[in-house]
């Protein structure tokens, strides 16, 4: 069943926001587009799907490392960043075949036998029935294609992406996150995953420690704080007035000085990196 509170959630505000931050989102993980990109192999006619695209910038990426018979789908909840990927790869003008469909991946229905690999940079950890989601997955793939996704660590991992509810614990009355629950940590323990995927048919299976250093420009923190997470949802909230919410922006910019140095916002994003084939 597809889960509709995600459909929702992407389909409205949160979509919006991801939209709104394209260009931040971008700089923050392009290292983690280019781990992706990098993997693959250059000038390879493959055929390629990028797993919660989001607003494109992974598979633009990889259109741009394959050979002129290569074809790269991008598979999406949220029409709103559907829609800006489609406008970006437009405006790109890349050689190769790229496509962006609406579509929950753990529903939709790939022709079978037909992918050489499936990416996705923390777009699979939403899935409400993962099982199924990566048995879809897993026969949209050639024989030996290959999963290369990744997913978030634990919180306690990924202090920088955490400090904004923090630091308003007691301003904001924020949901709780609930461990294990579609999320963005919902692949932090490795265990289940690889439960998961031996559950849905995929084998070599390989969940390893990624590090990666990512920045955005200071002058860009205050955007990313009002837009995004579970603080950029509250500061959107219409019944919010205009006092606290500058307060609460306060309190949660003084909160991540210690990722600043000068124009700069560094962190560590603590990642699992999963791998598997199907045969």
């Amino acid at each position: 069943m597809t889960d509709t509170s995600q459909h929702a959630l992407w389909n409205g505000p949160a979509g919006e926001a991801w939209v709104e931050a394209q260009r931040i989102l971008d700089q923050m993980f392009a290292p983690l587009a280019s781990h992706l990109m990098d993997a693959i192999p250059s000038g390879e006619n493959l055929h390629v799907l990028d797993v919660g695209c989001g607003t494109g910038a992974v598979a633009l990426a990889i259109a741009g490392q394959l050979g002129p018979q290569g074809h790269v789908t991008g598979v999406d909840i949220s029409a709103p960043m559907i829609t800006l990927a489609r406008a970006r790869a437009q405006q790109a003008g890349l050689p190769v075949d790229v496509d962006f469909i609406v579509a929950d991946a753990q529903q939709h229905v790939f022709l079978p036998g037909s992918l050489d690999r499936i990416v996705s940079r923390f777009g699979v950890m939403f899935f409400d029935d993962p099982v199924q989601a990566f048995g879809q997955l897993q026969r949209a793939a050639k024989r030996g294609g290959v999963l290369q996704a990744l997913a978030w660590r634990g919180p306690d991992e990924n202090a920088f992406m955490t400090t904004a509810e923090r630091a308003v614990a007691s301003w904001l009355p924020l949901p709780p996150r609930q461990p294990g629950a579609p999320g963005q940590f919902a692949f932090a323990d490795p265990a289940p995953v690889e439960a998961i995927l031996r559950d849905s048919g995929w084998e070599d299976i390989e969940v390893l420690p990624l590090d990666v250093v990512c920045h955005i420009d200071r002058a860009d923190l205050a955007t990313y704080v009002a837009l995004l997470g579970p603080v950029g949802s509250a500061l959107r909230a219409p019944d919010l007035d205009g006092a606290t919410r500058t307060q609460v922006l306060e309190v949660v910019m003084a909160a991540f000085a210690p990722f600043i140095e000068g124009d700069v916002v560094t962190f560590t994003a603590a990642c699992w990196e999963v791998r598997a084939r199907a045969w």
